[in-house]
């Protein structure tokens, strides 16, 4: 009686179908490693509560290799060196058989060494900077190439001449600007045409920063802003831009982490026209979207409820990672690592996402323009996917390394000119 008592309250650990009185070998972990407290709490959230969902969903089909799975869920509260602390949890003690977590780069750097260390198997959902890939991570999120640099190239095509690069002051919008700086200046843009400013995670006062973008928009000459300002910060700076009177039409903002749950929070009205570069957005009219939609809230028991990007990332690489776990009949790391390269699997958009040997995805690029229920209306997309690259083409030390996890390659950093592996010279 206490060992059936012991294994029910070890069930109540794992937020997902825990069947009572199972062996703990006989359950599948998926660790969930998103901040439910903190600064990124506000966009985390979801990811997790999508996460539980999806695992959910596998196990009303019979599970997975004929066992239940588990989520294991914790919380690195929106604290990067915790998020180390965290994976090592769910890997060491827990033993959990694949992660799913982390947004921001910082985050993702912090846990990137004990992955590696140990072995553990991470998918990566949001958007990020590129400059990486490793062996351990599978980057479900957008590389620059399938978001910023299209973006730019819309804006462009738009006839935008300076430039606003906003970011939140850690890795992924400094690197995500450093190479748009770059790109920029090699499609003929002056350096006196670009305004990079950044501010630190949870910054709120935002009257200054947006008079100067009025300002530096205001010499006769078409001006964008191209946000990668990241969690709660965007509740203030889209406030202030429509307390200060700073319209779509005017200064248009293009985000590349503001999405459908981030503007729920906010009056919407004075942003409509404002725009967004995502992968997905919940209003894309596909059976496959309708169909998550509708599981997302039935699950969630709220018909408001929004979808955004990011969880639909979860759902292809969750659904990959099953494919390739059912492939080879195992959750061994090694050999799922092996198999997922090449697996194919259905995004919401009707598309397919295929997983790379530079572990990034094929995805389509979409740029969504704010409406004043908080949706985004899908104004310009891509003819067909994209294939994410690991290393920017516009930055010098990077130019010439792919990423390759098949043999005889093998290796995150590969430089084409050396034909070794290790980066530039």
């Amino acid at each position: 009686m206490k060992k059936m008592l012991a294994r029910s309250l070890s069930c109540l650990a794992f937020v997902s179908l825990c069947p009572l009185f199972v062996d703990a070998g006989e359950v599948i972990k998926v660790g969930v490693l998103h901040s439910l407290s903190g600064t990124m709490a506000i966009s985390e959230t979801t990811l997790k509560d999508v996460m539980v969902m999806l695992v959910e969903e596998q196990n009303k089909k019979g599970g997975l290799l004929g066992k239940q799975l588990a989520a294991v869920v914790v919380d690195p509260a929106s604290d990067w060196p915790v998020f180390a602390e965290k994976a090592r949890q769910l890997l060491t003690q827990d033993k959990v058989d694949v992660v799913f977590g982390c947004w921001t780069s910082v985050s993702r750097k912090s846990v990137l060494p004990v992955f590696e260390e140990l072995n553990g198997l991470l998918f990566y959902p949001v958007q990020y900077e590129g400059e990486e890939s490793s062996r351990n991570i599978i980057y479900t999120g957008a590389a620059p190439n399938q978001q910023a640099i299209p973006a730019v190239d819309y804006l462009m095509d738009g006839g935008v001449k300076r430039w606003v690069l906003a970011g939140t002051d850690y890795v992924y919008p400094r690197t995500t600007n450093k190479i748009l700086e770059a790109y920029l200046k090699d499609k003929g843009v002056e350096e006196a045409d670009i305004l990079i400013n950044y501010t630190p995670f949870g910054h709120s006062d935002w009257q200054s920063i947006v008079a100067e973008i009025k300002r530096f928009g205001g010499a006769g000459v078409k001006t964008a802003v191209v946000s990668t300002i990241n969690g709660d910060a965007n509740v203030p700076f889209y406030k202030e831009l429509g307390n200060q009177g700073v319209s779509a039409t005017d200064i248009p903002v293009v985000a590349f982490s503001v999405g459908e749950e981030e503007l729920s929070g906010i009056d919407t009205k004075p942003l409509v026209g404002h725009l967004a570069a995502w992968n997905y957005f919940q209003s894309v009219e596909t059976p496959e979207n309708e169909a998550f939609i509708k599981q997302w809230h039935g699950f969630t028991g709220n018909p408001k409820r929004v979808t955004n990007d990011p969880m639909e990332a979860h759902y292809i690489g969750f659904n990959a990672w099953v494919k390739a776990v059912e492939k080879v009949g195992a959750t061994d790391v090694d050999r799922v690592l092996d198999a997922i390269i090449g697996v194919t699997v259905p995004n919401l958009t009707g598309g397919k996402a295929t997983v790379l040997k530079n572990h990034h995805l094929t995805k389509p690029v979409l740029i969504g323009e704010i409406q004043d229920d908080g949706q985004f209306a899908v104004v310009w997309e891509t003819d067909g996917v994209v294939e994410g690259d690991a290393w920017s083409d516009y930055l010098e030390g990077s130019k010439d390394l792919i990423a390759d996890w098949t043999q005889p390659v093998n290796c995150g950093n590969y430089n084409v000119k050396t034909n070794a592996c290790g980066g530039a010279e």
